[in-house]
């Protein structure tokens, strides 16, 4: 239906479809109309800094390690930190944020969420319909921080709304056509489908597309480590933690050194992931099935390519004689990656697209790295971080500048 003014209102009897986490229902034409904040608003950082600590005290987010990297990220501390990356003082949020979770990490909706209450924006975030304990917990602590921080100058938990909702089109046009800027995590498909949705002229939309991603490792340096444990902890960290799920974790082993440092160095760096993955991980039948079918389909159409299963089909590794563009196509889960050595990374050249997002590394120079995409125009790597760190948000992330992309700047030019 419409009021006088011709806006499209959503009925009640609408929402029945919608499960809500946070609150326990709400009103988005009245979460469209609040007003925008400066970003880093000294409200929202308060009330950021009360949900970190009520998460860090509870009991039941301490089986969570992904739940408590996020408290951490909200902590005081750590905004002040980011603050000093955005001086601009005329900057305000763009208006109600709609943001569209992905499925195959249970945290995300959070950071997606916080990056853009930090932007001065109202977010009504629009989470998985697997039931994640990550969100009921949210959700819980959210309701929480809202009573704490209720009486102070702005009530910032009015800003938040945590829902979900099947394949329903009518809501997704309805939730486009009030937003400001549209968020859409979750891969190509995903994006396909919501954008039948129109926005309004003057909405933005940012976009989270299927991404590819790599590892480069030093053969010299990991001969040389004695902690071999704590490498491929880091590297569990950034792979088998999410299921080889998330865009962030590797699935390309890129190898630097002569021919022997690597065929040692691949031994003895994956007899310690090996050790460590025991008791930690397992591979379902599924998966198990998945990783022999990639295996198939890669030996079909990748010449010369040899296949090593280690530790109970733990690990598959796929080593490649050279590397093609076809390996961004495969991105099966739980342990399974493609390896290619070289004594330099020009081989990189020819292969990595704008489908290519984080590369992780150990044992090489991350300025040299950067130099080298800036320098041969490589359209694709946003991210280079070490090994241990592909899942740590960054309020730039797949190449967006969250708080800018999501803020305005209300320009002050000229005088009089």
């Amino acid at each position: 239906m419409q009021n006088s003014g011709g806006a499209v209102i959503l009925m009640q009897k609408e929402y029945d479809d919608i499960r809500f986490y946070y609150p326990e229902t709400c009103c988005f034409e009245e979460m469209a109309e609040l007003p925008a904040l400066d970003i880093f608003d000294e409200g929202v950082c308060s009330f950021l800094d009360k949900l970190s600590d009520l998460i860090r005290h509870d009991k039941e987010c301490r089986n969570y390690p992904d739940v408590l990297t996020f408290g951490f990220f909200c902590r005081r501390a750590h905004i002040e930190q980011l603050k000093k990356n955005y001086s601009e003082k005329n900057r305000l949020g763009r208006g109600l944020t709609f943001h569209i979770a992905p499925s195959n990490v249970a945290i995300n909706f959070a950071y997606s969420m916080a990056a853009a209450l930090l932007a001065g924006n109202p977010c009504a975030v629009r989470v998985s319909e697997k039931d994640f304990a990550q969100t009921h917990m949210i959700g819980r602590l959210l309701r929480e921080a809202s009573k704490e921080t209720k009486n102070q100058e702005r009530d910032i938990g009015r800003y938040i709304a945590l829902f979900t909702y099947g394949k329903k089109r009518e809501i997704t046009d309805h939730l486009s056509k009030l937003c400001a800027v549209r968020v859409i995590w979750g891969g190509d498909q995903t994006i396909g489908e919501i954008r039948k949705s129109p926005l309004r002229p003057r909405s933005s939309e940012i976009t989270f597309a299927d991404r590819y991603s790599l590892c480069v490792l030093g053969a010299r340096t990991v001969l040389a480590e004695k902690r071999m444990d704590r490498l491929a902890g880091d590297f569990y960290n950034d792979t088998y933690l999410f299921d080889q799920n998330a865009c962030s974790s590797p699935r390309l082993i890129y190898w630097i050194g002569e021919a022997d440092e690597i065929k040692a160095a691949k031994e003895r760096f994956w007899s310690a992931v090996s050790d460590f993955l025991k008791d930690k991980y397992q591979v379902g039948p599924k998966v198990a099935v998945d990783k022999l079918m990639t295996e198939y389909k890669a030996a079909a159409v990748i010449p010369g390519i040899k296949f090593e299963r280690k530790s109970a089909n733990l690990i598959n590794r796929m080593e490649l004689m050279e590397l093609v563009p076809e390996i961004a196509g495969f991105t099966c889960p739980g342990g399974s990656f493609f390896e290619y050595g070289d004594v330099n990374f020009n081989a990189l050249r020819s292969v990595v697209t704008e489908k290519f997002q984080t590369l992780s590394y150990y044992g090489a120079d991350k300025e040299e790295l950067i130099s080298f995409i800036k320098t041969n125009g490589i359209s694709g790597i946003d991210r280079v971080v070490p090994v241990g760190h592909t899942a740590d948000f960054s309020l730039i992330w797949d190449g967006y500048d969250l708080i800018r992309t999501m803020s305005r700047i209300v320009d002050g030019f000229g005088q009089y």
